[in-house]
């Protein structure tokens, strides 16, 4: 069994702003909106939509790897819609999973995301039957370089 994961919190300022910390990485700011915070930081919802869209970035573009698809480029965008009243949890979250590949097709990146929904993140798992998580995807060809310039080399013109 792998070992415990741990962070660490540590109260910033004389509102709720924290610094987090795990293993010795540097902190990551986390604050709440005025009056009770000053804004200056992730909130926890955030941090937990970053924490979906990285896992399950992590896993797709691996799966995508295995599967023998170049990746040139992955993001990820994902929003929540709140609940009215308190707890303010999420009731419904959207992915939106953007992939620039020269030879994968929609197919290849459904199947990616459907692997990683059932069985690749953790995240996703921990929050699948608690809140609504709708998926898109969108392929993306890659640019043409232009002749002369190395892939990715940024333009001079």
């Amino acid at each position: 069994m792998d070992a415990p994961l741990s962070v660490t919190v540590d109260l910033q300022d004389e509102k709720v702003r924290f610094n987090g910390t795990a293993r010795s990485l540097p902190a990551v700011c986390a604050d709440y909106f005025p009056p009770l915070g000053d804004g200056r930081g992730y909130t926890g919802l955030e941090l937990l939509l970053l924490s979906l869209a990285v896992c399950s970035a992590t896993s797709i573009v691996s799966l995508l790897r295995r599967m023998n698809k170049p990746v040139a480029a992955f993001r990820v965008n994902a929003s929540g819609t709140r609940r009215g009243q308190h707890p303010t949890s999420f009731e419904r979250i959207r992915l939106e999973f953007i992939l620039t590949s020269a030879s994968a097709g929609v197919d290849d990146l459904q199947k990616a995301v459907q692997m990683s929904e059932a069985s690749f993140c953790p995240v996703w798992a921990m929050l699948k039957g608690n809140v609504e998580i709708v998926s898109e995807l969108k392929l993306v060809a890659p640019a043409a370089t232009p002749a002369g310039a190395a892939p990715g080399a940024p333009d001079q013109g």
